[in-house]
């Protein structure tokens, strides 16, 4: 990285900032994401190098500031692991993950006096994903239902409650109560162990394929969408093209 970004380095690395990188590391981010759960290990391999080339990329530009180094953030990150884990390199007991975590939680409380509990999450992480750290981390600290339970009641509370808004037709009551919903939908997918951005995007994918299975059936019965009068099939053909989608996907091995 050093050679790239020398004087007769390459041109377009040496035009790049901290800022200008920002969605590259998204990006990358995402791509792990993808190979991971596409379970191909071949392609995580090239995805996790090519995220840690963003990790070094954005420290050899520190380092040029006079910054830090990336040997500066590798060993930040071995005091983290040591400093964090007095289970495994000092006498602390502790009896299951759960305690780990919140011991976790009480560690990074002190090394961080004067901040909130919440101040380690960041703005820019998916909804449902801040949602969720979010909601494990008052939890540590003993700010949650006790179970699933009441967790699902709240589900069901504010669902009441954005029924009334949408009665009322009040558009910013609407959007605040169905924030609550979701917020409350993660809070119950937490509690059930289930990955609440995970399960979306699955779902989404899902969608998207069985979609792809209607389009297929419209091109073949009446030459695609948007022509002729086809822009608007009736609902209850595409509805039924949806199913047979739904049927093929249980009958797949």
């Amino acid at each position: 990285m050093q050679r790239l970004l020398a004087e007769d380095g390459c041109p377009w690395d040496r035009e790049q900032s901290l800022e200008t990188l920002r969605k590259y590391v998204l990006e990358e981010a995402c791509e792990v994401i993808d190979a991971i759960e596409g379970g191909d290990r071949a392609a995580l391999k090239e995805e996790l190098g090519d995220l840690l080339l963003q990790v070094v990329f954005q420290a050899e530009l520190l380092r040029r500031e006079g910054r830090f180094a990336i040997d500066d953030v590798i060993a930040g990150i071995v005091e983290k692991l040591v400093t964090r884990h007095p289970h495994v390199f000092g006498d602390l007991d502790v009896k299951d993950a759960d305690e780990v975590l919140r011991n976790w939680e009480l560690l990074k409380a002190k090394e961080k006096a004067g901040r909130g509990i919440l101040a380690g999450v960041p703005k820019s992480l998916p909804a449902l994903t801040r949602a969720q750290r979010i909601g494990e981390k008052v939890a540590r600290v003993g700010f949650d239902w006790a179970d699933e339970r009441g967790s699902l009641a709240k589900v069901h509370e504010e669902l009441g409650e954005l029924t009334a808004a949408l009665e009322g037709g009040d558009t910013q009551a609407v959007e605040e109560e169905l924030g609550d919903a979701l917020f409350a939908l993660v809070n119950l997918s937490r509690h059930a162990k289930v990955d609440a951005e995970g399960a979306l995007r699955r779902t989404i994918d899902k969608f998207t394929r069985r979609f792809g299975h209607v389009e297929g059936r419209v091109r073949e019965e009446h030459g695609g969408f948007g022509q002729a009068g086809n822009a608007t099939l009736p609902l209850e053909v595409l509805d039924a093209y949806w199913e047979e989608a739904k049927r093929a996907e249980r009958a797949a091995p």
